[in-house]
């Protein structure tokens, strides 16, 4: 019996240098690729427009993700945790956040290329950059107020768990009632409506720059806007809801959530081709952010 068990625990085991490889290689990658594009958009650009204020809120939601995996490298290298159950409940907060707010960050920048592009004169009053600071400073304080309950039962059950270890737990009976709370819950119905937020967007806009070949000029490149959308619906179908998803296929949480550490390293792309001025000082966008 003895045996057996250890047998079905081993290619589990197996899988976890992999993972730590997956997480170090995201964090080599995303470290550099986020904290130059966060320059780049604070030194060049400032916070002129909304979409620059959504997506430096994007690249520090990322970096915020960066500075959690060393200890999910070092835990699925070694297989032990050496920090406290704090640490343990930070570093879990600070991987989560980070998929709820690059989606909602994600569908904003959507919802603001859908404006701009459809409704470019009507929107003018609503797309402002102090707006969108204000939008960002909610976002971000929802977050931790959903923060506060998932806390407050991680630390229960850390305190209750013999064994020191964090990411992954064992029987995965106790592993599975930790994961299946409310708030997951209720997160795999925002993504869901998030996701519909993003599709209808995409068709919209599409439709617009099809329909309105003359008016749409003005859009210098529409390849580039269309891949902006195409990039976000990659985002949730590849990234933010596989690992929601987790909820019901607890065995593959550990896998689900490598994949979805991934998308700290693409966001970069989506302001690559989100800003025709990404490369360029303030002084040289600044007709094309007021066409914004």
């Amino acid at each position: 019996m003895h045996n057996s068990s250890m047998k079905g625990l081993e290619p589990e085991e197996d899988k976890k240098p992999i993972y730590a490889v997956v997480f170090g290689s995201v964090i080599a990658i995303g470290l550099p690729l986020n904290i130059l594009s966060l320059w780049i958009f604070l030194r060049h650009h400032s916070l002129r427009s909304p979409s620059i204020v959504f997506m430096v809120n994007l690249a520090i939601s990322d970096l915020l993700l960066v500075i959690s995996l060393p200890m999910r490298v070092y835990f699925y290298a070694t297989g032990t945790w050496p920090l406290t159950n704090m640490a343990c409940i930070w570093i879990t907060m600070l991987f989560r956040n980070n998929i709820r707010s690059s989606a909602i960050f994600i569908t904003i920048i959507s919802v603001d290329r859908l404006l701009a592009v459809v409704y470019p004169l009507k929107s003018r009053q609503l797309r402002t950059p102090s707006k969108a600071c204000k939008a960002a400073v909610v976002i971000w304080l929802l977050l931790l107020v959903v923060n506060i309950p998932e806390s407050v039962n991680l630390s229960r059950f850390l305190n209750n768990h013999t064994e020191p270890a964090c990411f992954d737990f064992h029987p995965p009976q106790v592993d599975v009632r930790l994961h299946r709370s409310g708030v997951a819950y209720f997160q795999l119905v925002v993504l869901f409506t998030m996701l519909a937020v993003n599709i209808m967007s995409t068709v919209l806009v599409s439709w617009t720059l099809h329909k309105n070949v003359n008016d749409s000029a003005i859009i210098r490149n529409k390849v580039n806007v269309m891949l902006i959308f195409a990039m976000n619906l990659m985002m949730f179908t590849l990234f933010f809801l596989p690992v929601s998803l987790a909820l019901f296929f607890n065995h593959l949480r550990p896998a689900l959530n490598c994949l979805a550490s991934v998308n700290c390293c693409l966001d970069p792309l989506l302001y690559y081709f989100s800003f025709d001025g990404f490369w360029r000082r303030k002084e040289d966008v600044d007709s094309s952010i007021a066409r914004e």
